[in-house]
């Protein structure tokens, strides 16, 4: 499969973001509704996307006990967003409760069922971030011991930097992979860790890769986003 590009829409307002994505036309299909945008946007940001006939990524990394995240899942499946994100570290069960929320949902609704990824490590954190918070183990243990309960509890994939996914070659297909952490050649990697290039993302086979400052932040957002998409294509080539 070929690996998809997601815009982060990491605006302060719907309106800068929708401005961007009426910019990039047909371009980009998928966009990633963060906590900024949501919250600042009172959620209107998703019905918008959706009349615009794009592809939602909803992150709001829900991490809760099993129940409360159960709720929050079949909420946002109703809403008809095609991706969406828990927390790895809720637990077996949390993720399978989220597992079954998101059917629920978007049956209840009358929409497809969502992808529900499972948020690993942090790309901002780091071997040295883990072992602050009590994690001995860096991230390349870590990522794919969480990868393998997020499988087992019946979710369709986990978000991870792509410098762990060639630590999943015995996890069953289908098993979808979202990058985040992604900054084209020579770019700043801000607050960043684990970063790779698009071209370096598609070679390993990423799913998706998601990319906000890069394309948000250049003079020619859409020569940027049609950049990355090329090399994207040249990545999978080799």
């Amino acid at each position: 499969m070929a690996t998809e590009l997601i815009v982060a829409l990491d605006f302060d307002t719907a309106e800068e973001a929708l401005a961007l994505v009426d910019d990039l036309k047909d371009d980009v299909r998928w966009y990633k509704v963060g906590l900024e945008l949501y919250l600042n946007s009172g959620g209107r940001i998703l019905s918008e996307l959706k009349m615009r006939r794009r592809k939602v990524f909803l992150d709001l990394k829900f991490h809760d006990i099993p129940n409360t995240v159960h709720q929050a899942v079949r909420w946002a499946a109703g809403t008809g967003v095609d991706l969406l994100t828990v927390h790895a570290l809720g637990g077996a069960d949390m993720m399978q409760r989220a597992a079954e929320a998101a059917k629920e949902g978007a049956e209840a609704a009358g929409v497809t069922v969502p992808t529900v990824v499972a948020v690993t490590v942090l790309t901002s954190m780091d071997q040295a971030g883990l072992a602050a918070i009590g994690i001995p183990d860096g991230p390349e243990k870590a990522v794919p011991r969480l990868a393998k309960l997020a499988k087992a509890a019946g979710l369709d994939g986990v978000v991870c930097s792509g410098r762990e996914l060639p630590l999943f070659k015995d996890i069953p297909q289908p098993f979808v992979t979202v990058c985040p952490g992604i900054r084209p050649k020579g770019a700043d990697t801000g607050d960043q860790s684990r970063v790779l290039t698009p071209a370096e993302a598609a070679q390993k086979g990423a799913s998706f890769i998601v990319v906000g400052r890069p394309i948000r932040q250049a003079a020619d957002p859409v020569q940027a986003a049609r950049q990355i998409l090329q090399d994207l294509r040249e990545g999978e080539q080799k």
